[in-house]
């Protein structure tokens, strides 16, 4: 097939145009469209045949001859004959032809309707998308704004080829219309469309004490529960871990209950002193310790433990706020925040960039008034949002104001933040890189380090991948790795794969699901027909997702924002959105403590104390394993003091 007679304009949708329109004659039976996307894109068209038989494809051109070869076919409809045709799937970036041609001569009526869109898998795309038969023009609408919609339709034309060859001359008009808010690249990752189907579960993460034994060295190890660990006597030393705790808000304490012994028998040396713990190499890197030592010499090593029970006395470990939900906050403790806060609670040494929707404001102009102060580029912090605010839970998730009596919790009580709108097009909006430029130079010129958070898919061009080449010592990148429940990443977070200081976060379950079903902790959050994360080659860490934290909602664009708490699921932030800004905060952290690291050796930080999960080791499930904020924090301080 020669592409030689495509239409000149081809269709970009990359265009800030709401529509253009197009009429070209063509010389054969065939029609031919082309459309460029700078980004990969969501591409599903559908074919009424009527009564002839045809086909339709997606091509492209990849050595630019204008000749079809069979290695350029992106993509291809899913059945012959006379039945409707369709194509739902992924197209790279590039220039896209595609041609739509009879197999047999017939008369016929047909339709064409089409959904290009950036890459957005994780977002509510594809899950929109199916192959079901309409007769008329499908929009698609992504979360952005609630009205993105990206429309490419054919019009209806009457074709009579019964006595004609099929070089048949045939005007072809139709029409993209792209709706308001719809131009740009990256969609927020959380999913607010309603679940429509029941799960499917997957395989659990690990639910038992694991105990290990070698000469004089005892080592348990805690589930994402809480675990009681009973002292064992007999050895030189005693390593107890406790892992993250799941049901930290309700109450329940990795606890180490040494009922036979008395406080004052023993001393100990508690890690959060200036010079204090134990550095210890248990076998992923030296961290510091807690540790008691008895008159005998014999040594019990602790982290992640948050109560220490005596015959005489309970010392309590971990930090608890008054915030009136932290209670529901399963998703600080199920990765050890509260145990690190011990340690920090962050420093002014680090800037966290959040790349997102603005935040929401009410009828006076002002934030959610459980989030901290923020940094802004003039009025971009403006959520231009029809129904709620993703800036405003991803900012809560990371920066709530904590110990102030009201609200949530965020991870990080003192760092800047530095909120950038880049979702909408709207005026004042930047792309990923010009907020990635201002946020490196805000961090730059305080002598901070910086993380950025993105808690988005799509965006992505090469002025973006430099900056983050060329920024591996003093920024951090923490990405989403999508929602598509496939087993390969979304872009950006792709680039885990290729830079040191890219983090790809995919996100896993609590005790319950969101229709209430029990969980196993730390399992691949996957839902039949609506959502899961996507994991693959490069997937670097496992968060929480489905969780309470900061909101702003409204009815329309042009009425203020009401505040509350939950987020835009069932009272419940959602999607791999939510995971990421949970490793964000822990990063945010470990560079309080010891801002000397580079963001690879953060990256490695996270990465060697991570809770494992799935297959022993990294696996592509699951990274690393699930992020563990008191590990890593103990891991940094040894790193501070000189350890390997």
């Amino acid at each position: 097939m020669n592409f030689s007679n495509f239409i000149n304009a081809p269709i970009d949708l990359n265009t800030t145009a709401t529509s253009r329109v197009f009429t070209d004659g063509l010389n054969s039976g065939d029609h031919y469209y082309s459309f460029t996307k700078q980004q990969s894109s969501s591409f599903d068209p559908y074919l009424d045949n009527g009564n002839t038989y045809a086909e339709i494809d997606s091509i492209q051109d990849t050595n630019g001859n204008s000749i079809f070869a069979p290695g350029e076919v992106t993509a291809y409809s899913q059945f012959e004959g006379d039945l409707n045709q369709s194509i739902n799937t992924i197209l790279p970036p590039g220039t896209n032809n595609v041609p739509v041609y009879p197999i047999s001569n017939g008369e016929t009526e047909d339709k064409l309707t089409g959904w290009i869109t950036p890459y957005d898998n994780a977002g509510n795309t594809s899950d929109t998308l199916s192959n079901t038969s309409v007769l008329n023009t499908r929009n698609f609408s992504s979360w952005v704004d609630g009205s993105a919609n990206v429309q490419l339709q054919h019009t209806t034309c009457d074709r009579n080829t019964t006595n004609k060859s099929p070089d048949t001359d045939e005007n072809l008009s139709s029409s993209g219309e792209l709706g308001t808010g719809s131009v740009i690249s990256p969609i927020p990752t959380d999913v607010s469309t309603q679940p429509t189907t029941t799960i499917s579960k997957s395989t659990s993460s690990p639910t038992a004490i694991t105990v290990q034994s070698a000469g004089n060295v005892h080592i348990e190890n805690g589930t994402l529960r809480a675990d009681t660990f009973t002292y064992q006597s007999g050895y030189s030393l005693s390593l107890y871990s406790g892992n993250g705790n799941v049901d930290f808000g309700s109450g329940a304490r990795d606890e180490l209950d040494l009922p036979q012994i008395s406080s004052t028998t023993v001393s100990i040396n508690y890690a959060n002193t200036t010079t204090g713990g134990v550095i210890y190499n248990s076998g992923n890197g030296n961290r510091v310790y807690d540790a008691i030592t008895f008159k005998d010499g014999s040594q019990i090593l602790l982290t992640g433990i948050e109560t220490l029970k005596f015959a005489d006395t309970t010392i309590n470990l971990s930090v608890v706020p008054n915030d009136p939900l932290f209670s529901q906050q399963w998703d600080l403790g199920i990765t050890g925040v509260p145990d690190a806060w011990r340690f920090t609670t962050g420093s002014s040494k680090v800037l966290i960039g959040i790349e997102d929707t603005g935040l929401g404001t009410d009828s006076s102009g002002k934030i959610n008034p459980d989030l901290r102060s923020s940094i802004f580029a003039g009025n971009n912090y403006l959520d231009e949002s029809s129904s709620f605010s993703h800036g405003t839970e991803v900012n809560g998730v990371i920066a709530a104001a904590s110990n102030n009596g009201i609200g949530i919790s965020g991870i990080n009580w003192n760092s800047d933040v530095f909120n950038i709108d880049v979702v909408g097009g709207d005026a004042g909006d930047y792309d990923l890189a010009g907020a990635t430029q201002l946020l490196i130079n805000q961090a730059n010129s305080k002598g901070q380090r910086l993380v950025v958070n993105l808690s988005l898919a799509g965006g992505d061009t090469s002025a973006f991948d430099q900056l983050v080449a060329n920024n591996q010592d003093k920024a951090l990148f923490v990405f989403a790795s999508g929602n598509a429940d496939t087993s390969s990443l979304a872009s950006p977070a792709n680039l885990a794969s290729t830079y040191s200081n890219v983090i790809a976060v995919g996100a896993v379950w609590g005790t319950k699901d969101y229709y209430g079903n029990a969980q196993t902790p730390g399992t691949r959050i996957t839902y039949s027909g609506w959502w899961g994360s996507e994991y693959g080659t490069g997937l670097t860490l496992v968060a929480p997702s489905e969780f309470v934290t900061t909101t702003a909602t409204h009815t329309a664009a042009s009425t203020p924002y009401n505040f509350g708490y939950g987020g835009n699921a069932s009272n419940i932030f959602n999607g791999t959105s939510a995971s990421v800004p949970i490793v964000t905060g822990i990063a945010s952290l470990i560079w309080s403590i010891e801002p000397n690291l580079t963001a690879g050796q953060v990256k490695a930080v996270l990465s060697e104390t991570a809770y494992d999960l799935g297959t022993p080791g990294y696996d592509t499930t699951y990274g690393f394993g699930i992020v563990n904020a008191d590990t890593a924090v103990r891991r940094a301080i040894a790193l501070s003091r000189g350890a390997a």
